[in-house]
Order: structure tokens, then C-alpha cells, then sequence
């Protein structure tokens, strides 16, 4: 039996050539095969078209068409984040630069726990991590209490090479839940074990479930019957219950993309000595918008920030980052394997990458973000969240003047709440639920001021008008039961 080729190495690219051809064609084949934006039928419907098309996963003899095939069938039966009318979640269409760089960090494979199995991916995330960083804090922190820094619970894991500055860092992960649960853990590491989650009922589910996996104390949370954390709730909170405090805050909710009023948190934080938390996986792509920035104002006050760059940054995921105002905050994460760090090797100058995530194994997803910064530069980023919020206007202002529907509220990022008049909420489970049977649209669902709401996240920069008008007109036509 012939030896399969390899991806990497001086043949790897004559290899790749004709697989990829077989790639776009499948891909091709199968979105036309689909012809919307989900696969019609259903689940059982689905499932059982992916079983019919593949057989047998493991047979005796390989199939050379087994690529197209299975790549075919996948894009058959795929949600497109790049359909118009596929808007339910925060599910962007990647920029086609990014998944070309994406496949590139497949073929080289470096393994970002040891210098000698990533030497340039090693280095490329140091520099763009503080990049982010800065873009983020702006400049070295000011000093704003000793509770920020305090040396690690006894117990806890001793650092190996401590960082040297105060200067801002990140780190990257898999994305928003990695984020804040490695920002609960830093906190927890700073202040101690009985570190309590102080967060509103508006923040994502990751951040109390962390709680639950670092046993922590269980969190309290805050009633947002607005949507947002109210400052004098969180400060009743924070003297009601006993510290130490991390507080969480949210720069873009995952049910409406409301922003929490950062600045005054940060200044009851500050009263409280709470260390302060950010989860801006949404909001923080606003950073790239002169236009939109000064919705992030108060977002350099936190100790720590979660980005999430496949989300407004429209990279392929995984693409999470967690921004730390202090470079010293890491210093827990550090760990010593000799046969990775060992430390004759750290003190001849090989890095040491072991303190930079709680993986192993971690892939260069900082290649893709890497190559869309310089492909686009500020200026194109930025240009991509200002057409996504203009098209969240749009889609607003159509909801807002139709007769037939009724509009939650104006958008702050790029969802839009909306449902039709003289429903209930079971009659708009069940549109919903037509629209995704019959693959003719895919929207959310978010529960506001005690209501159901059907949920349009716009993130792609390529819808028009007459697609937002088309959207409507679809759950206009689309029976309640």
C-alpha cells in the first residue's frame, strides 16, 4: 500500500493542490445541494441524510472520494454564517484571508507548549497578544491597589519565572467560556479561595458555572430587569455579602448586545476594592470602530478583559483572547515539565510557554488573526463592525415601521430584538422553530422584560437592504403553529 502524502515538508504543497480543488468543488456541490441557510427537514431528517451519505466511517478498504464526500455532505447540511438570513447567534462568516491562514497553521502544525515545536508561532503570539493588549489598556496600568497584585493563597501553584513588568499581556484561548473561567481563576489566585462572582442575571453562563468548576463560593447574582447591571444594585450586592469581590461585567450581552455601564461599575468597584472582570467576547470588535469605541469607555478600568475574535472579528474559531491589565496576574499559571521548560534550558534563553494557557497541545490560532490585522489594518476592521451595526439600524428602523411587528429596543452592537404583534410567546417558539425545520431562516431567541423575543445578530458585512427586507418578509409568511 502506497504511503499517503503529507501536508508539511518540500512535497506537502504539491499534495495539498488538487485536495483543495476537491475542497472548493465539494464545498460548492454541497451549498448549492442546500440552497438556503440550514438544511431543510429537520433533525431526524438531517441526521439521517448525514448517515446515508457517509456509510461506513471505518471501512477495510479506504475510499479515495471520501473527501469530496464527506465535505459535500457537510456543506449540505450546514448553518452559513455567510446566508443573509442565518442570523440567530454569534456565528460570524470568516474572512476568507483568515481561513487561508487557518490552513496554513494546519499544515505547519506547531504545538505552542515547547519553543522547539513553535519557534515563529511562538514569537508571532508574544508580539500580538501584547498588541492586543495595549489595544485594549492603551498604556501601562496605574496602580490601583494592593489587593491586585496580592502574593498567591498558600497552596497555590508557585510561579517559575515570574513576569518582570506591570505592563498589559493576553493570552489566547478557545474563546469566551476559556476566558472568563481563566479570569476567575486568576482571581481566585489573587485574592484567595473564598473569592466570591458578583455578577448580573445579564452575564454569560460561563462565568457562574467557573465558579462551580474552581470551587469558589457560589455567586450572587444581580437581577437585570433592564438588561444591564445597575450600578447601586451591585454596589447593595457587594455590601451585603462578604469579599473578596470579583465583579463581572458585559460588554455586549449574548441575548440583546447590551453594554454595561463600565465606568460607573469601575468606580463601585474601586469603592469596594472588588477586582473587576470584563467579558467583552461580543463588544470588544467595537475597539476597531472610531465610530463605535467610546461604547467601550471604562473597558481599560478592568483587571481583566475577554475578547473574542469569531465573533466581531470574523476569524474562524477558535479566536478568544484574555487580556490582563498587569502581566504579573499571570504569574500562577506557571508550571515546570522538564522534558518542555526545563530550566537549564529557560536560563540558556529558550521561552518558556508552558505559563501562557492551562492547555498543552495549543494550535497557532494567532496566525489567522495576525494575518487579518495587517491584511485589513484598523481602518478595514473597523469598516466591517460600522457596516454590521449600520445593517442592525436598518433592520431596526424596517421592524420599527411595520405595522405587524414590534421592536424591543434600538440596537447597541448588531442584534435586534423583534417579534410579531398579537403573538404569544409559545405561538413565537413555534415560528421560530418553522423558520429552522424548513431551513428557510435561522434566528434566536433572547427572554426580555419577561417576554420572548425572536433575535437577528447581524454579522455579516456583506448584507443589504433587500436582505434584511427579505428576512422580515419571511417570518412575516411564516405560520405561528
Amino acid at each position: 500500500m502506497r504511503t499517503p502524502p503529507l501536508a508539511s515538508g518540500p512535497e506537502g504543497p504539491r499534495a495539498l493542490r488538487p485536495l483543495l480543488t476537491t475542497v472548493l468543488d465539494a464545498l460548492s456541490d454541497g451549498t448549492r445541494k442546500r440552497g438556503g441557510p440550514l438544511p431543510a427537514g429537520g433533525p431526524e431528517t438531517v441526521a439521517a441524510r448525514v448517515r446515508d451519505a457517509v456509510g461506513d466511517l471505518l471501512p477495510d478498504e479506504g475510499d479515495p472520494e471520501a473527501l469530496r464526500h464527506l465535505v459535500r455532505t457537510l456543506a449540505e447540511g450546514a448553518a452559513d454564517p455567510a446566508d443573509p438570513l442565518c442570523a440567530a447567534h454569534l456565528h460570524c462568516p470568516p474572512l476568507a484571508v483568515a481561513a487561508a491562514a487557518d490552513l496554513a497553521a494546519s499544515v505547519l502544525n506547531p504545538s505552542l507548549d515547547s519553543w522547539d515545536q513553535a519557534p515563529a508561532a511562538s514569537e508571532l503570539e508574544r508580539l500580538l497578544t501584547r498588541v492586543l493588549a495595549n489595544e485594549v489598556y492603551g498604556h501601562p496600568r496605574r496602580d490601583a491597589g494592593p489587593h491586585r497584585h496580592a502574593a498567591p493563597p498558600q497552596g497555590a501553584t508557585s510561579p517559575h519565572r515570574p513576569a518582570a513588568d506591570n505592563t498589559p499581556d493576553a493570552l489566547v484561548t478557545t474563546g469566551g467560556t476559556e476566558s472568563n473561567q481563566l479570569a476567575l481563576l486568576l482571581a481566585r489566585e489573587a485574592l484567595g479561595a473564598d473569592v466570591r462572582l458578583v455578577c448580573g442575571t445579564n452575564a454569560h453562563h460561563s462565568l457562574p458555572r467557573a465558579t462551580w468548576l474552581l470551587g469558589t463560593p457560589q455567586p450572587v447574582l444581580v437581577p437585570t430587569p433592564a438588561g444591564t447591571l445597575d450600578p447601586a444594585a451591585l454596589n447593595t450586592a457587594l455590601t451585603d455579602h462578604p469579599g473578596p469581590h470579583l465583579v463581572a461585567a458585559t460588554a455586549g450581552t449574548t441575548d440583546a448586545g447590551l453594554i454595561d455601564p463600565l465606568p460607573d461599575i469601575a468606580a463601585v468597584c474601586r469603592t469596594h476594592g472588588a477586582r473587576l472582570h470584563i467579558d467583552a467576547a461580543y463588544g470588544a470588535g467595537l475597539l476597531f470602530s472610531t465610530r463605535h469605541r467610546d461604547k467601550l469607555t471604562g473597558l481599560d478600568t478592568a483587571d481583566t478583559v475577554t475578547l473574542d475574535l469569531h465573533k466581531l472579528g470574523w476569524q474562524p474559531a477558535a479566536a478568544g483572547i484574555l487580556a490582563v491589565h498587569d502581566a504579573r496576574d499571570l504569574t500562577p499559571l506557571r508550571q515546570r515539565a522538564d522534558y518542555l521548560n526545563a530550566d537549564d534550558d529557560t536560563d540558556a534563553g529558550l521561552p518558556d510557554l508552558l505559563g501562557r494557557s492551562l492547555r498543552t497541545t495549543r494550535r497557532p490560532d494567532i496566525l489567522k488573526i495576525a494575518a487579518t490585522l495587517q491584511t485589513l489594518g484598523r481602518t478595514g476592521l473597523g469598516h466591517l463592525v460600522d457596516q454590521v451595526c449600520a445593517r442592525a439600524a436598518e433592520f431596526a428602523d424596517l421592524v420599527h415601521t411595520h405595522p405587524g411587528f414590534e421592536l424591543h429596543d434600538r440596537p447597541t452592537i448588531s442584534t435586534v430584538l423583534f417579534r410579531p404583534v398579537h403573538t404569544t410567546d409559545d405561538d413565537l417558539a413555534a415560528t421560530r422553530r418553522h423558520l429552522l425545520t424548513h431551513g428557510r431562516a435561522v434566528l434566536g431567541r433572547a427572554r426580555l422584560d419577561g417576554r420572548l423575543w425572536l433575535k437577528a445578530t447581524l454579522l455579516n458585512p456583506h448584507t443589504r437592504p433587500d436582505d434584511l427586507a427579505a428576512l422580515l418578509k419571511t417570518v412575516e409568511g411564516t405560520p405561528h403553529r
